[in-house]
């Protein structure tokens, strides 16, 4: 067993065109207990909302010089911190398991994906924004960044999130404001770090800590060009709301899910079961594309809430750096009090605890915001719970509903204001190309988790889990707009004229 460990990354301040600045007169502090061991003070964080306003400046004074640097130069300096990022990968991910409570085999997956991020926007990524001359026309198409672009994070993936969205706004030629959540402000202080080792120039990239007010600060800033967000409806409404008087500010949001697995009677049960439990249940449920809701049909049905019910059983929950540990805590106690109440109310309307996600004080020693896995069984396909059947709970909990067929199914899983990812379970291309038709989502699997995604293809959701800006391979898109140009034509090409007008003796 891991013991407790004693903050290994001292706060060194906001990351300021250049240099780390401790604020000199702070406005709050962020004290960020790890959620697996509650005696673990992984950093204490002073904050000034003011310093919002000094990134902006240094990322507005450095955009020039940035811009016109080239794209060659730009991708040399990425290349250079895709390697300091891989020499840190095993501190990054350390510090993630302990500000997330993610395990550490998934904390090591979160920061070795820094470095293949890279690989991916510079290469198959950048093909959707590369400039083209149209010889016949004469003319061309162009991309050009937006400017100063702030990225504000997620807790869940607090350090492969934002980088997946900074590293194409930098090779586009935009400089950076980063705000990572308040509730995991320390994996950023690894990346603004190795933004500093990699030598990028001063006021390029710089890292701003606080919680809402620097938030606010920070996407209602007049000297902003585009706002990145990832995180919940809610606060995505309001970055919305916070610019309607700005239609040309870009803004591209990345938000929830209440993500469906439709499972058919014609699957292979323990694929089915096995996908379904980790979408379920890795990273604690929180992912957005975590399953919670799953239709099965009624010949499969029982076999898979069998099996469901014993993946669920079977979990490891633990310290988050013990090897051997599947799930670890959610990230804080509120987390863990809405995922309890909203099964409560479940179950108080008639939903089977098959497995009881019940709250855990303690794991081996280590108190946190643990709970079990959880798989509850719906008395009907129709049944509306408030504040469980429709809501995105963020917990390692799924709900099973018996439907009819595919059609119910279907119609069920549409039946929501998210339209995130689903998986669909069936043997039959001819079914799974029917549900294609009518599932409404950004990312759609067969046979696979809902968990899963692809950097090589788009990420992102419809309704109100996204803007139609997908991450993924297709973040250059949103990183850079186009440009129509019109060469000169030839010295001999004909003039325009119109009748009565400039017309020719």
């Amino acid at each position: 067993m891991a013991e407790p460990k004693q903050p290994t990354l001292q706060s060194p301040g906001d990351f300021l065109d250049g240099a780390f600045v401790v604020p000199e007169q702070p406005d709050g502090e962020l004290r960020t207990l790890s959620p697996g061991d509650l005696e673990d003070l992984v950093g204490v964080h002073p904050t000034a909302v003011g310093h919002v306003d000094r990134a902006v400046k240094a990322a507005r004074a450095a955009f020039p010089a940035w811009r016109r640097l080239g794209e060659p130069a730009r991708r040399k300096l990425l290349r250079k911190y895709q390697e300091v990022v891989r020499k840190h990968e095993d501190a990054i991910a350390e510090t993630i398991a302990r500000e997330v409570g993610k395990p550490i085999w998934d904390a090591r997956g979160e920061a070795r994906a820094l470095a293949g991020k890279v690989d991916l926007m510079l290469g198959e990524g950048a093909r959707f924004t590369r400039d083209e001359v149209l010889e016949d026309l004469p003319g061309a198409i162009r991309h050009r960044p937006h400017g100063v672009v702030s990225v504000i994070g997620p807790f869940n993936f607090p350090a492969h999130l934002p980088n997946g969205q900074i590293v194409p706004a930098l090779l586009h030629g935009n400089t950076v404001v980063f705000k990572p959540s308040e509730k995991t402000p320390n994996a950023a202080v690894w990346m603004a770090r190795c933004f500093e080792e990699a030598g990028f120039p001063p006021g390029v990239v710089n890292v701003v800590q606080g919680g809402a007010e620097a938030a606010k600060a920070l996407v209602g800033h007049d000297d902003v060009d585009g706002i990145l967000f990832t995180g919940s409806v809610a606060v995505g409404r309001s970055i919305v709301a916070a610019n309607a008087h700005r239609p040309g500010r870009l803004i591209a949001l990345e938000l929830g899910g209440k993500n469906a697995s439709i499972v058919l009677d014609d699957a292979d049960v323990e694929r089915a079961a096995r996908q379904i439990a980790f979408a379920a249940y890795a990273s604690a449920g929180q992912r957005c594309t975590a399953t919670s809701r799953v239709y099965a049909t009624p010949g499969i049905i029982e076999a898979l809430q069998e099996r469901l019910a014993e993946a669920a059983q079977a979990v490891t929950v633990g310290y988050p750096l013990d090897e051997g540990v599947f799930m670890g805590p959610l990230i804080d106690s509120g987390s863990r009090e809405r995922l309890v109440a909203a099964q409560a109310r479940a179950r108080k309307a008639g939903f089977d605890a098959i497995v009881a996600g019940e709250a855990l004080e303690s794991v081996d020693g280590h108190r946190g915001w643990y709970v079990q896995p959880s798989l509850h069984r719906a008395p009907n396909a129709e049944i509306v719970v408030d504040g469980y059947t429709h809501d995105e709970l963020f917990g390692p909990d799924v709900a099973l509903y018996e439907v009819a067929d595919l059609e119910q199914a279907c119609a069920l899983a549409n039946g929501t204001v998210y339209g995130l990812a689903a998986a669909v379970f069936t043997e039959s291309e001819e079914s799974f190309e029917a549900a294609a038709d009518e599932l409404r989502v950004g990312v759609l699997h067969w046979n696979q988790s809902s968990a899963g995604a692809s950097g090589r293809l788009p990420f992102g959701g419809v309704g109100e889990s996204g803007n139609h800006r997908p991450a993924g391979i297709l973040a250059g898109a949103f990183c850079a707009w186009p440009q129509a140009v019109r060469f000169s034509p030839p010295a001999d090409a004909p003039l325009p004229s119109w009748p009565g007008l400039f017309q020719e003796d």
